[in-house]
């Protein structure tokens, strides 16, 4: 299996949780990953470049959402993951309101959403891209 190239930061303050994330995410082929304990350990390694970032929503010091906000106005374009305990709908709307790309529950089907987000995310990535080869065309006002 192919090494898939994206960089992925875990931060959660749950080392169980983080783990089988870590363990999910590397059987998909994913090795570049980066594990934190706390949102402010993550914010500081922001300058390393991640691409998608599973964030806790529930941590010590620094909330799921306020990381979310300061990862976002350091590069809007990582792509974010809320991932919560709780299913709680206004949590899920005001992430995906301040830039997450998906928000998903930690229960027994979480390795399964995390396969699908990571699908979604590479769907997304290769529609920019193929967007980005395509060169636009102007007509022109005036003829010359």
């Amino acid at each position: 299996m192919l090494d898939k190239p994206s960089k992925i930061f875990l931060v959660d303050d749950d080392p169980f949780c983080r783990q089988l994330m870590e363990h999910s995410i590397r059987g998909l082929g994913f090795q570049n990953i980066h594990s934190f304990d706390n949102g402010a350990s993550c914010l500081d390694a922001l300058i390393e470049e991640p691409d998608i970032i599973f964030l806790d929503q529930m941590m010590g010091s620094v909330s799921g959402t306020d990381a979310l906000k300061a990862i976002k106005r350091f590069n809007p374009d990582i792509y974010v993951v809320l991932v919560s305990g709780q299913q709680q709908v206004q949590v899920a709307v005001d992430s995906l309101k301040f830039g997450a790309f998906d928000y998903v529950v930690k229960d027994e089907q979480l390795t399964g959403r995390l396969a699908t987000v990571l699908a979604k995310v590479e769907q997304v990535q290769e529609l920019l891209a193929s967007r980005q080869k395509v060169k636009p065309r102007f007509l022109s006002l005036f003829s010359f």
